[in-house]
C-alpha cells in the first residue's frame, strides 16, 4: 500500500486545496493531510491563520479523498515522516526548482520518499483570499472586494 502525504496551512479553504487533495488521492493508496498548526503558521508566515488548527483538521476529516489528517507541530518535514510515515510527498510546483524544494527531495530520497508536484492554482489562492478579506470594512461594499479575489 502506498502513503501518500499532503501537508499545508489549508487555511480558507478553496478549489485548489480541493484539487491537491484529489490529484494526491489519485497517486496513492492512502491519503494522510498534514495540518500545519497555528504557531508553526505564524512563525512562518507572520500571521496567524484565520481558521484555527482544529476547525481546518475537521474540514479535512470531511473530504472524501483523506484518510487521515496528522497536525504538524514542529518545521522539518522528516522530522514529520518519522512521526507519521509515509512513502509519497504532495506539494504544490511552487517549490519545485526552489532552494527548498530541492532541499526536501534531497532529504527524503535519502529515506526512500518520492515528492510529486501538482500545479499551483494561481486565481485562487488563501493568501488572495486573506487580502479581499482585509479590504473589507465594516461598512464598506462587498462585492469591490470580492471582484480583487
Amino acid at each position: 500500500m502506498v502513503i501518500g502525504y499532503a501537508p499545508g496551512a489549508w487555511d480558507l479553504f478553496h478549489v485548489g486545496h480541493l484539487n491537491v487533495l484529489r490529484h494526491a488521492r489519485d497517486r496513492c493508496d492512502y491519503l494522510v493531510a498534514g495540518v500545519v498548526d497555528d504557531d508553526m503558521l505564524e512563525q512562518a508566515k507572520g500571521a496567524r491563520p484565520i481558521v484555527p488548527t482544529l476547525e481546518r483538521a475537521e474540514i479535512l476529516r470531511a473530504i472524501e479523498f483523506v484518510d487521515e489528517v496528522f497536525i504538524e507541530t514542529q518545521p522539518d518535514k522528516l522530522e514529520t515522516w518519522r512521526r507519521r510515515p509515509f512513502d509519497v510527498f504532495f506539494k504544490g510546483d511552487d517549490w519545485r526548482g526552489t532552494v527548498k524544494g530541492l532541499d526536501l527531495e534531497r532529504r527524503f530520497a535519502e529515506v526512500g520518499v518520492s515528492v510529486v508536484y501538482f500545479p499551483y492554482t494561481v486565481h485562487t489562492s488563501s493568501t488572495r483570499l486573506r487580502r479581499a478579506l482585509t479590504m473589507l470594512e465594516p461598512n464598506a461594499g462587498h462585492d469591490e472586494a470580492l471582484q480583487n479575489i
